[in-house]
């Protein structure tokens, strides 16, 4: 038997922010499935942040999270977490509408935005379709980040054991049950572990583990999203473009390593599994980029796939369950877990320990009501 004050359930960015948090105040243990950390979707994100994505709670946990990404504690990562960029958003003639309201949304919750000229499209990312039947307009995210999530992962990991914390890996969970106010999760290699509170951290799977755990579910919807990798225009340097997305959810492209991802910012319905690309979202990426870009996509370098998990308002929830004492849900971070993580590592800790909300949270308009699970449950 392993014995802990918390047991945190996935060693994706969710839980391994929240275990390093809690590793302040016990002891912590992180059980994940996995041969290694952030082997989902921490792992197979496009690890960019920007405001052009989620509601305002969301975009709030972004701001809040930024100082993070600029100045991460001392010690935490041995090289930067992030770097400068700029996010471009570009609309045809039918979405003009559309950007206004994004524009309206992120300059609303403090973003640096501003409108971008044809010639500064141009400038900034030459093989943009501009034109009438084309793209005619477009707004830059100027307090954009490129992060690195390998970085990221392994400053958590890190953080939580020089705390005393332990990560086990390849622990698949069999089963959980309560007794006498004390958690007891065994995994299917019949290690046992146990601690007084158990914050479910599986991301996809989580809605899993909370019907293992006897609790009530959060309807989490996984989707599958598709990125494709491929080489720019002969002889033309990408590394300094932009990440480009559709103001509706059609396409984003950004330069990576000296190549290109792209993904058609598809949602397919999934079961929670190993997530792989499928022909169909792979040609339909490539089409994209042909239609919203001057580029061809002759041959295709890398695909991939990752599961981003939603619940109904597609804010990510962290609290502890109604219906079980000592379960404290940690889920639904969507595609801005990596972005918002500082955030709801902040939140977690917070809510698990009876602290105080975190009062920057407050100044951007996020509070407890709108990330506790009571919300999904009409309470």
């Amino acid at each position: 038997m392993h014995s802990a004050d918390f047991l945190v359930i996935g060693g994706g960015v969710a839980g391994l922010s929240a275990a390093a948090s809690l590793a302040r105040h016990g002891t912590v243990i992180v059980l994940e499935a996995e041969d290694a950390i952030g082997f989902h979707s921490s792992g197979r994100s496009a690890t960019f942040l920007h405001l052009g994505i989620g509601n305002e709670t969301v975009r709030g946990m972004t701001i809040f999270s930024t100082d993070f990404f600029v100045t991460p504690p001392e010690g935490f990562s041995e090289a930067p977490l992030s770097s400068p960029s700029l996010s471009l958003y570009v609309a045809n003639a039918s979405m003009l509408d559309m950007l206004d309201e994004l524009e309206a949304d992120m300059t609303g919750i403090g973003g640096d935005i501003a409108k971008v000229s044809e010639k500064e499209m141009r400038t900034l990312c030459p093989v943009l379709n501009i034109g009438d039947d084309a793209i005619v307009a477009a707004i830059a995210d100027r307090g954009a980040l490129k992060l690195d999530a390998g970085l990221l992962l392994q400053g958590y990991a890190r953080a939580l054991r020089a705390a005393g914390g332990i990560i086990k890996l390849g622990q698949r969970i069999a089963t959980i049950s309560r007794a006498a106010g004390v958690w007891t999760v065994t995994s299917t290699n019949g290690e046992v572990f146990s601690a007084p509170i158990v914050v479910n951290a599986a991301g996809a799977w989580a809605d899993r583990v909370g019907m293992m755990a006897g609790v009530q579910p959060l309807g989490l919807a996984a989707k599958r999203r598709t990125i494709i990798v491929f080489d720019p225009p002969a002889g033309i340097d990408s590394s300094g473009w932009p990440f480009v997305k559709t103001v509706t959810e059609e396409l984003y492209f950004l330069p990576e390593s000296g190549r290109l991802l792209a993904s058609p910012v598809d949602e397919n319905d999934s079961d929670p599994v190993d997530a792989q690309p499928e022909e169909y979202d792979i040609a339909l990426t490539a089409w994209r980029v042909e239609q919203w870009t001057t580029m061809q996509v002759p041959r295709i370098a890398h695909s991939w796939a990752g599961l981003r998990s939603f619940v109904a308002d597609r804010v990510p929830t962290a609290g502890f369950a109604s219906d079980a004492e000592g379960f404290f849900w940690l889920a639904g971070q969507g595609g801005y877990g990596l972005q918002t993580a500082p955030a709801m590592a902040a939140i977690t800790e917070a809510l698990v320990t009876g602290g105080d909300w975190p009062s920057g949270l407050s100044a951007l308009g996020v509070e407890p009501a709108h990330i506790k699970p009571e919300r999904l449950q009409g309470a």
